[in-house]
């Protein structure tokens, strides 16, 4: 420990010096910091790999192990025989598709909406849109349930999916976007040359909005794919069971096989980070690539 302090006041002198010798230094030293920082966020993520294949003897372990094990095999074998991880993964791909599907269709069609026609009440529905943002979904969570019971969707993705197909943030956020980033002048082109109302939003702006597409849509796979409460409300029955479900299951009253548990947890975390690596290259591509400047 005391050596561990020793290394660290010394790396803080060093950064310090390189901070102040010029403007090379402090680039040195900002560029030490972001990694540093990138390497802290990174550490659970790597912790939770390396304990997916150690055993819950070896996880409990101090000071931790910090490489891979050999017991990955026999961590699958005990997650299988406790629980049906294919089936809950095909739940939770259905219910998150379809999702993102339907929020990213209308609310870049009530966003594109709002940001270019010009209709009464249009700044009113806006706010009241808005307004609704400020209400937590747990101040609405009995009306919501009273609502999907009536609707005979308990046990049923339909209460999962439809719902939150038109949200408000989401609407906001392809409204802004539709705002800073479509050029008028690019309707208008599209409507002389005889295009309908859907032709211009499908052919023209939906190119257009590949980069809100893809921060919507992955914002909005996270959270679906995360969600305990709702499911928690609406899926009795085992079959049904969500990934986030699935999980709590494993934890047992006369002890939890945590190798088991952090291999599910890490096979449940691997599509995020897919889906975040596919879509990452569109935050940094062209805004309005191709289309018309004003």
């Amino acid at each position: 420990m005391i050596k561990l302090i020793i290394f660290l006041l010394a790396l803080i002198a060093v950064l310090v010096i390189l901070c102040l010798s010029g403007r090379i230094g402090r680039k040195i030293t900002l560029y030490f910091i972001l990694i540093l920082v990138a390497l802290i966020m990174l550490l659970p993520f790597y912790m939770m790999f390396v304990m997916s294949t150690r055993t819950t003897s070896e996880i409990y372990s101090f000071p931790p192990y910090m490489w891979f094990g050999t017991n990955l095999l026999e961590n699958f074998k005990n997650m299988n025989e406790e629980i049906d991880f294919l089936r809950s993964l095909r739940n939770s791909c259905i219910v998150t598709v379809s999702n993102v599907v339907l929020v990213l269709f209308f609310c870049s069609i009530g966003g594109y909406a709002f940001a270019v026609y010009d209709f009464p009440g249009r700044k009113v529905l806006f706010a009241i849109l808005l307004g609704t943002m400020m209400i937590p979904f747990t101040a609405g969570v009995i009306p919501w349930f009273i609502m999907m019971s009536r609707l005979h969707w308990l046990n049923d993705f339909k209460a999962l999916i439809i719902p939150s197909a038109a949200n408000a943030f989401g609407i906001y956020w392809m409204r802004q976007y539709c705002t800073n980033n479509v050029p008028t002048a690019l309707i208008e082109a599209a409507r002389i040359d005889g295009c309908s109302e859907w032709t211009i939003f499908f052919r023209v702006i939906a190119p257009v909005l590949k980069p809100a597409y893809a921060s919507l849509g992955i914002m909005q796979f996270v959270n679906v794919w995360n969600d305990f409460m709702q499911p928690m409300l609406i899926l009795r029955k085992e079959k049904y069971l969500t990934l986030p479900l699935l999980l709590r299951t494993m934890v047992g009253d006369r002890g939890t096989d945590y190798g088991a548990m952090m291999l599910a947890s890490t096979c449940a975390v691997l599509p995020l980070l897919i889906i975040f690596l596919c879509a990452s290259k569109l935050f940094m591509s062209g805004l309005t690539a191709g289309a018309v400047k004003e």
